[in-house]
């Protein structure tokens, strides 16, 4: 009896680690599809929450909702210095795993998080002292400022929670495990309807706090999260080499963070300046171009999910094999990771062209809105196809440690290029709307091209060089 219960502990732990997935050997297509979809899931659901956010918020006045959607251009600093230390925690990570230091992986768990502690004091201070002058740039009033700004403080306050959980998602997707920070984002979601509500307006001992509640159910949902990942992170076998000592700050771990963060996240900063620059030109067509513009994007993004959940997965499986030296494999990973998102976008783009109007009435029922909403959207399903070149290019990029060079392309793509082509097609040859966007289609395929043919030639000397180690 003794020896049968033995055997079926054992049968058990063989079919728990024959689950397990390993990064360095399991095959490309397997593991693009277990890391991809949690992610992309996970994603869905963070999309899913700022619509209740901005539901609710319409529920408190117009006025929110306008409040709400002026913060997100200060609120994004937040999301892409995020971005940065998480990439960065998970590449450095990922790296230290593939050459077995388990050692350097532990103290890059405990220094991440210093990190995202000291870098989160200065993000507050920064949304705290600029969201005045900011919101008076994008044309508030005294009121609206102050409107504003009842959510945006609460949001800052707890900026240190949000750095501290992408960090500890970060060396979980080190590991390949972007299922926890899925269940966090499904289970934010239904708390956040039930939290919005509750503080929005109160119940019993809880008094309303009109649009202050919003943040607050944000925060509550995010700190839930925060010790949830700090769970997780807890029980991963990378962990056992942590201890009360791994937390006292080291420099040179620190600056090894800040040098590979800092480019992602000036990269991800220009995607806001980017969209500015888009609504620039945009803007000169009347406020239902703007407003078929934004409707339309929010469209687009529903299906470039998956295509950000292949972003996670290339980042996590290049950046372990790139710190074991299977640079066969990260060539491999590049080339079914394009085939993969480019199919999916192409796919897309048929459902897109011929459901444009459907979906853009979904979000208003004007007609003019409508009509430049899926102007966007028929142009959008042609450039879908070339979008996974740059989030699976820049994911390479992090992963074997060039971070500078998602810098050097995100500048190039989503500012001056199609700046300079813009100007001169609208303000030269007299372009319409429509040339807006056919003039973003002929940049995006010119730089995705030139991305394929220049990544053979960047990968080739990458893996060439030699690569420094730490010695801890």
């Amino acid at each position: 009896m003794v020896q049968s219960i033995y055997s079926k502990k054992n049968l058990y732990k063989v079919i728990k680690l024959s689950k397990k997935i390993n990064l360095q050997k399991d095959p490309i297509w397997r593991l693009l599809r277990k890391v991809t979809i949690p992610a992309s899931v996970g994603s869905l659901f963070q999309t899913f929450y700022n619509l209740v956010d901005t539901w609710f918020a319409g529920k408190i006045s117009a006025e929110a909702i306008g409040a709400i959607a002026k913060s997100f251009p200060i609120y994004f600093t937040i999301i892409a210095v995020g971005v940065g230390i998480g990439a960065a925690t998970n590449s450095l990570i990922g790296n230290s795993i593939g050459e077995k230091k388990v050692r350097v992986a532990s103290l890059f768990i405990a220094q991440s998080i210093i990190f995202a502690l000291g870098i989160s004091i200065l993000v507050t201070m920064f949304g705290l002292n600029a969201s005045n002058f900011l919101l008076g740039v994008m044309g508030s009033d005294v009121q609206g400022i102050a409107l504003t700004r009842e959510y945006l403080d609460i949001i800052f306050y707890g900026t240190f929670i949000v750095m501290i959980q992408i960090s500890l998602n970060g060396t979980l997707n080190a590991q390949g495990d972007t299922k926890s920070y899925r269940n966090v984002l499904i289970f934010s979601f239904f708390l956040n309807i039930f939290l919005n509500p509750l503080f929005i307006w109160g119940y019993g001992i809880v008094p309303a706090f009109g649009i202050a509640g919003l943040a607050i159910a944000t925060v509550i949902s995010q700190s839930i999260g925060m010790f949830y990942l700090a769970y997780k992170v807890n029980s991963c076998e990378i962990r056992k080499y942590l201890k009360l000592e791994c937390f006292i700050p080291k420099i040179e771990m620190l600056k090894t963070l800040t040098k590979q963060s800092t480019p992602i996240m000036f990269s991800m900063l220009f995607i806001g300046v980017g969209i500015f620059n888009i609504l620039y030109f945009i803007g000169q067509f009347g406020d239902l171009a703007t407003a078929g513009y934004g409707a339309a994007l929010r469209v687009e993004q529903v299906f470039l999910l998956p295509v950000i959940g292949l972003n996670t997965a290339v980042l996590s499986i290049g950046g372990q094999n790139f710190g074991a030296k299977n640079y066969n494999r990260i060539r491999e990973l590049y080339t079914k990771a394009l085939f993969f998102g480019s199919s999916f976008m192409a796919l897309a783009g048929v459902i897109l062209f011929f459901g444009a109007e459907f979906f853009v009435s979904q979000f208003t029922d004007n007609v003019v809105a409508i009509k430049h909403g899926a102007i966007y959207l028929k142009v959008a399903a042609l450039i879908g196809p070339i979008y996974p070149v740059f989030f699976i290019t820049t994911a390479v990029f992090q992963a074997v440690k060039k971070p500078l060079y998602s810098l050097y392309l995100s500048i190039i793509r989503l500012t001056a290029f199609p700046f300079l082509s813009l100007w001169y097609v609208i303000n030269i040859r007299g372009g319409d709307y429509a040339d807006i966007f056919y003039t973003i289609m002929v940049t995006n395929w010119f730089m995705g091209i030139a991305v394929i043919i220049f990544i053979g030639y960047f990968l080739n000397n990458v893996f060439k060089q030699k690569k420094s180690h730490f010695s801890y």
